[in-house]
């Protein structure tokens, strides 16, 4: 029996959006670039939208048409760390804030910093986010 070469693809997960390279071949997400996927389709998820999984999201919808308080960014920063501790697994939350926008009154900018499990990188995606209230 041959020994067992190691794997050398790279780590990927689910959701899984191919994009054409510069050569225009496809190619998989590299494991970055897979995690900040699945985070953007579980912030734009509404629980019960996907059949097979009713509470996957984190249902920031439901804080459209709220006021920008502090009260309302926090639940913005509770329903975010819910959904991302409970729905993606290869990472590890360090830290969400969610911050009023001075110049835009309506507007929240939601800031998370986490921890890829499997290599250790510290990772960041901030996004804005409009209550319209």
């Amino acid at each position: 029996m041959s020994p067992k070469l190691p794997d050398r693809r790279p780590p990927v997960g689910f959701p899984l959006r191919l994009v054409p390279d510069e050569r225009g071949e496809l190619a998989f997400p590299s494991l970055e670039a897979s995690v900040r996927q699945s985070i953007e389709v579980i912030l734009r998820t509404r629980p019960g939208e996907q059949l097979m999984r009713q509470g996957f999201g984190a249902g920031l919808e439901r804080m459209m048409g709220q006021p920008n308080t502090v009260s309302t960014r926090r639940r913005i920063q509770e329903l975010v760390q819910r959904a991302l501790t409970e729905w993606e697994p290869r990472l590890e939350l360090i830290r969400v804030d969610v911050l009023e926008l001075a110049d835009l009154p309506t507007q929240v900018r939601v800031e998370i910093v986490y921890r890829l499990r499997r290599t250790g990188d510290v990772q960041q995606l901030g996004l804005a986010m409009d209550l319209g209230g």
